[in-house]
């Protein structure tokens, strides 16, 4: 039985009651390239998916590109502005602690939903699945848009900081050297380019690329901490880990902290990526639980040593901030070295991660947009939706990412702030995206309705983890629209619950004049197994 758009249209949606009990079809239980495992193949029959990406990830590779993607310690190193800031050394470490068990609890219950239903669609797909079936389509759609959003302007976010951090090398070696905000937007479509072409034209080889950088995310973590293990002005235990600073003036170092929250939750996310690639990942529902459970404890192990390393090295907190690189990484480093090739060398290493982390979030942004059109959530479906007979990538998703990308930095041109504020939404978009879709699976659990058969379970910890990670989400959800100080103007404001309020609005509008016409929902495509 092949279900077409218009059959699906005409369907009564239940879940996991779509049409009638079928059974999958013989297979002949060879995996390949083209159409993954007999498991692979049996999932996407289920779902009502035709394979049309390669499946050139294996455990290894998916580990390495969520590995990059995530980039822990070089993220932590990019965003400690925020929680010096608003935090100090304390703040910074502590927040991150919390931010790391808060995140183990959310990847262990997404990684079981991606074991259940391994698709590009993520979130909006399990949303589709496993939300009450009155709301599962409007929900599905809005979580849709919402992850749309989230990982299109991530993507944005990772090329403009590898473009100021260019600049900061250039004026680490070049003290006459001055910022200039067109620079900047500059590099960021230089970067934003090279990754697209990477993306389009060497797609193929990007698994083997993955493992290869792999091994330098490792041992340029170990490179960089040893130095400064070793070189570094090593401040005290007692002083690194209590001694926090208020610089937004909240009159409040535990409010402080929590506003510098987002300097732990930066680094951390993204786990969910190899989710959007699971239809190029070989045994999807065995490995992609894998890859995040693997990903987000070795990342989270090398994220703490990096932050309390750095943190222990920082020396004036003041200069730190203040430093004319704009990088108060760039500042410990040569603080450490004394030495212009030195830090220059250990800046690139991060450069360079953070560039591949850039490619990575270009390349999983584009496969969430090509899921979401495929189930036609957004206009012009069928161009985002199109693969490539010649390289097998969704080409149009990825110029889209591309475009947004240097469109999103020409607002460095008139405020940086105000791209700093897009940072944010990056992070607000993706937390709403997490707990909509945990809370579906949370609350079949609480009304004891079954559950899609996995390859890994969270069994009886699963309301446990699933109550944890939502709690957690939400604190963070609210966390992510504080502003840098109590007072904010116009251009200090953050206005990131402006712009998640807008598409929501913008997404149910557009869904009730059209969306709901053409927009059925994964489950509507869903065979229920016999």
């Amino acid at each position: 039985m092949t279900k077409t758009m218009d059959d699906a249209k005409e369907t009564s949606i239940e879940p996991y009651e779509v049409g009638v009990p079928e059974e999958f079809p013989e297979d002949d239980g060879e995996a390949s390239i083209r159409k993954g495992t007999s498991a692979d193949r049996k999932a996407m029959w289920r779902m009502g998916k035709v394979q049309e990406l390669r499946r050139n990830f294996r455990f290894v590779s998916m580990f390495g590109f969520t590995m990059i993607v995530m980039g822990t310690w070089q993220w932590c190193l990019s965003t400690a502005q925020i929680g010096l800031f608003n935090g100090g050394t304390a703040g910074f470490i502590w927040m991150f602690v919390v931010c790391w068990a808060g995140f183990i609890t959310v990847y262990l219950s997404m990684a079981e939903m991606g074991s259940m239903a391994p698709t590009s669609g993520g979130q909006y797909h399990w949303v589709s699945e496993f939300a009450p079936p009155k709301y599962q389509k409007l929900l599905s759609y809005l979580i849709g848009w919402l992850s749309v959003l989230g990982w299109q302007t991530g993507a944005a976010v990772s090329a403009f900081v590898s473009g100021t951090q260019i600049q900061g090398l250039i004026a680490l070696n070049n003290p006459n050297y001055v910022f200039q905000a067109w620079h900047g937007t500059l590099l960021t479509f230089a970067v934003a380019a090279l990754n697209l072409i990477f993306n389009v034209f060497l797609a193929k080889r990007l698994p083997m690329v993955e493992s290869v950088v792999l091994v330098v995310h490792v041992f340029g973590f170990i490179a960089i901490i040893s130095v400064l293990w070793v070189m570094g002005p090593i401040t005290d235990a007692h002083t690194t880990f209590t001694t926090f600073n208020d610089g937004g003036a909240w009159d409040n170092l535990a409010l402080s902290a929590l506003v510098g929250f987002l300097a732990g939750l930066g680094p951390l996310l993204a786990g969910d990526a190899p989710v959007h690639m699971s239809e190029e990942l070989r045994d999807a529902s065995k490995n992609l639980p894998r890859a995040m459970i693997w990903t987000v404890m070795v990342n989270g192990v090398m994220g703490l040593v990096m932050c309390i390393t750095f943190a222990s090295c920082l020396g004036n907190l003041e200069d730190a901030l203040g430093t004319t690189t704009r990088q108060p990484f760039l500042y410990v480093f040569y603080n450490a070295t004394k030495s212009l090739g030195g830090a220059s060398a250990m800046g690139a290493v991060v450069l360079f991660m953070i560039v591949f982390s850039n490619l990575t979030t270009t390349a999983t942004a584009s496969r969430q947009l090509f899921a979401f059109a495929r189930d036609q959530g957004v206009p012009m479906n069928k161009i985002f939706s199109r693969v490539s007979p010649t390289w097998d990538v969704p080409v149009n998703a990825l110029v889209f990412s591309f475009v947004v990308s240097c469109l999103l930095a020409l607002i460095n041109l008139g405020s940086v702030v105000a791209l700093n504020n897009i940072a944010t939404l990056n992070i607000a978009a993706n937390m709403l995206s997490y707990m909509v879709s945990i809370s579906c699976i949370l609350r079949r659990r609480i009304l004891g309705e079954p559950l899609l058969p996995a390859k890994f379970t969270l069994g009886r910890f699963g309301l446990a983890a699933n109550v944890t990670a939502v709690l957690f989400l939400i604190f963070a959800f609210i966390m992510s629209f504080f502003p840098p100080e109590p007072h904010p103007s116009s251009e200090t404001m953050n206005w990131a619950c402006i712009v998640v309020g807008a598409t929501g609005i913008f997404s149910a509008v557009y869904y009730y004049v059209k969306g709901r016409h053409v927009y059925v929902g994964p489950v509507a495509y869903v065979r229920k197994l016999s």
